[in-house]
């Protein structure tokens, strides 16, 4: 039996667990509230895995080794390591400062089960633009960010398998949508959990495994060096990049960061806990979970290369693709039948961490559809039941134009996710953050908020950012905050109500 068999079986045996989950929780998601929140009774662990795994996707284990991979060319290293701060410190910010507070203020604001029905809530916005408008960017955002998670499971498959591009990206998406139609947000929170720790264990092990083979670490470093042209070894300089780097340019890097605040999918596991006071003790296991494996995964990039260097030419290695490195070296460093195995739970991690962010993304775009749009348009029309069934198909028809966008096996993702993360950070983090500790904030400002920012997006990011290198995400968070404060100051102040409600939300939580 050759490794690819192995790797082969193990993944099909993965792929039915995960469809076994989902036929699981069939049972349990009778209403909208269980199929988005989990009737809200997620358990600390599958909370905080759950939210960092659908947050990482395959970027964890070939986006940041493949940026660490170039080494100096390019500030490679600085980079990775400046992006992994901004996203470490955003992570355990969005944990500290936004979970608790939206966990209560979400069931308090009229039990809102999905962020668009939160601020209209919140605000008691009876145009319905908040809800609308703010479904509208999910929808669009999402079905993007979707398509880039297909395309990446495909190229894992064809470059592993040999699979025509097509049919893995079929493949691919047709498991992630039947756990995601079956079972809802307890589906793909459970089947988190589970690519979470794989995802932790693939990223922890590998770069092990390529030290012990290389002779250690200090050998692994003399070539990393001799690589980058180091003659006296790394130093804090190429780590952090203070002599290449601007201040500028670290600002801009480790601005995404600010991202999480505004990321539907990561909001809504918060929205999901059992219990406020849960968020405590899962904010630390979510932290945790996200310093080991950013360090992992920026480590693996310069072990990555090091190792790859000891066994291809210097032609093949400078034309060699980064964000493979990670499969490159399961490839190579686990042979024969026992390691097979190892080899193929290792590559199987990466289509875990690419699996948990795009069941989310589905997941979230059919919420927007069936809870924020045609609960909407069918006022009191509609039974629940019906709306769950709303939810399903959308699932269904949102994968298939997320195929089609993706059919196309030489599109660019990176710029697609950068794009779409930076949209959602400056059109929802600024008006969840301040909606959360700003009584003053009215319907008008949040609505502000969210055109603002998520406008500065588009127009920095195609007519300025050519002039001023500044990844969009900040310049918008920045603009949107300032467009909620100064319009909620110019208009009318909330009703007695609204601020009455934000005061006995206050007093509830103390």
């Amino acid at each position: 039996m050759t490794d690819a068999t192995v790797h082969a079986i193990v993944l099909v045996l993965y792929l039915c667990v995960m469809l076994g989950v989902g036929a699981y929780f069939f049972k349990t998601s009778n209403s909208q509230s269980d199929y988005f929140l989990g009737g809200r009774n997620l358990n600390v662990w599958v909370t905080s895995m759950s939210a960092q795994a659908s947050d990482m996707s395959g970027w964890l284990l070939m986006g940041l080794p493949g940026t660490a991979f170039l080494l100096t060319k390019n500030n490679g290293i600085a980079e990775a390591v400046w992006t992994a701060v901004g996203l470490a410190f955003g992570t355990y910010l969005n944990w500290l400062i936004l979970a608790k507070k939206l966990r209560q203020y979400s069931e308090h604001a009229g039990n809102s089960i999905t962020i668009p029905t939160f601020l209209e809530n919140r605000f008691d916005d009876k145009s319905h633009l908040i809800k609308i408008i703010s479904a509208v960017f999910i929808v669009v955002f999402f079905l993007i960010y979707t398509a880039a998670q297909f395309s990446a499971g495909a190229k894992l498959f064809n470059a592993v398998f040999g699979l025509k591009y097509e049919t893995a990206l079929i493949l691919g998406a047709i498991v992630i949508v039947s756990y995601t139609f079956l079972g809802g947000f307890l589906a793909v929170c459970w089947t988190d959990l589970i690519q979470g720790i794989l995802m932790f264990f693939a990223i922890i092990t590998l770069p092990i495994i390529a030290l012990t083979k290389m002779g250690g670490v200090n050998d692994t470093i003399e070539i990393a060096s001799n690589l980058a042209n180091l003659s006296d070894g790394f130093n804090i300089n190429h780590w952090l990049g203070t002599d290449t780097l601007s201040f500028m340019s670290i600002i801009s890097i480790a601005a995404w960061g600010l991202g999480y605040f505004g990321q539907p999918h990561i909001l809504a596991r918060f929205m999901g806990i059992r219990r406020s006071k849960d968020v405590k003790p899962a904010r630390r296991i979510a932290t945790t979970w996200v310093v080991i494996t950013l360090a992992a995964a920026t480590v693996l990039g310069i072990i990555g290369k090091a190792y790859m260097s000891t066994i291809v030419s210097a032609d093949v290695l400078a034309n060699m693709d980064g964000e493979k490195i990670f499969i490159y070296m399961v490839q190579n460093l686990l042979k024969g039948p026992g390691f097979a195995i190892i080899a193929g739970l290792l590559l199987t991690a990466i289509l875990s961490a690419i699996m948990s962010t795009a069941d989310s993304q589905l997941l979230v775009t059919s919420s927007a559809v069936s809870e924020d749009i045609f609960k909407n348009i069918f006022k009191g029309r509609l039974q629940d039941k019906h709306l769950l069934w709303i939810s399903r198909i959308t699932v269904i028809v949102v994968a298939l134009i997320a195929l089609i966008i993706a059919s196309d096996p030489n599109s660019s993702v990176f710029d697609l996710v950068s794009y779409a993360w930076a949209g959602f950070g400056a059109a929802f983090g600024p008006a969840i953050l301040l909606s959360l500790y700003w009584k003053r904030m009215n319907w008008q400002g949040a609505l502000a908020g969210i055109l603002s920012g998520g406008a500065t997006v588009l127009i920095w990011r195609n007519f300025i950012k050519s002039y001023i290198n500044l990844y969009e995400l900040l310049p918008a968070f920045v603009i949107s905050i300032v467009f909620i404060v100064v319009v909620s100051l110019l208009t009318a102040e909330p009703t007695k109500e609204i601020q009455d409600s934000y005061d006995e939300y206050l007093k509830s939580n103390i």
